[in-house]
């Protein structure tokens, strides 16, 4: 099941047509209000979220979402007639898995909506990964540091998984993309860069896993100790 809350009645409308013919279950919802009901009753497979809407804007719902566990790593793709790169940055930063700007043509939605849902679907493995202080449970979907649970977005967990299972590994931004976004992501390498900001920043500065190879890519390794004079 996929929910849509949108309040244009047109996109919407349309955007429900284009999604159903196209074999997915979609419920569309024109209120926050009855979008955050319909959550309490069922849990979705994925959120499509505008950001300008009555009542509340799609930010405060996207965060309510994020601070929830049983929704805390909904994939979830931000919809919006914003279309800045601070925008885009913006809603990356608070919590979306993806970001699509209007208007959008239905085959790139649809492109984006089978790369989330195939992450999200993808059997996990029972192999605990730890690096520092973070540990990742890939059959649990958990991630604590220092041993307290850490709340990650759908696409943060995956590029974490696919950096700590190559550890030590550099890997370019474009095998990212294609490893975490999959192969049919139309997007830019900064998308990278900002779940890789992101995951830094839950991290914190002590703790942070994650060194950026200039020019190359990125790879996971325990922090450095500082050498004591």
């Amino acid at each position: 099941m996929i929910y849509l809350l949108e309040d244009d009645d047109n996109i919407r409308g349309f955007t429900i047509y284009a999604l159903t013919n196209s074999g997915y279950e979609v419920q569309g919802f024109s209120l926050p209000s009855q979008f955050r009901a319909a959550v309490a009753q069922q849990l979705p497979e994925l959120v499509l979220l505008d950001i300008m809407l009555p009542e509340e804007d799609g930010l405060s719902i996207l965060r309510w979402l994020r601070d929830n566990e049983p929704t805390a790593h909904l994939p979830i793709i931000m919809l919006s007639a914003k279309s800045t790169e601070y925008d885009k940055v913006l809603g990356l930063d608070s919590g979306a898995d993806d970001y699509l700007a209007k208007p959008f043509g239905v085959m790139e939605l649809l492109s984006r909506i089978r790369a989330l849902l195939r992450r999200a679907e993808k059997s996990d493995s029972s192999e605990v990964l730890q690096i520092g202080a973070v540990t990742l449970n890939s059959k649990r979907h958990t991630v604590t540091l220092c041993g307290a649970p850490l709340v990650l977005t759908c696409k943060e967990f995956d590029l974490l998984e696919l950096l700590m299972r190559n550890q030590g590994l550099v890997l370019s931004r474009s095998s990212i993309l294609q490893a975490v976004w999959g192969y049919d992501y139309v997007g830019e390498s900064r998308t990278v860069d900002v779940h890789i900001r992101m995951l830094r920043a839950k991290f914190g500065e002590e703790y942070n896993i994650i060194e950026t190879v200039r020019g190359v890519g990125y790879c996971c390794n325990p922090p450095a100790k500082e050498t004591p004079l």
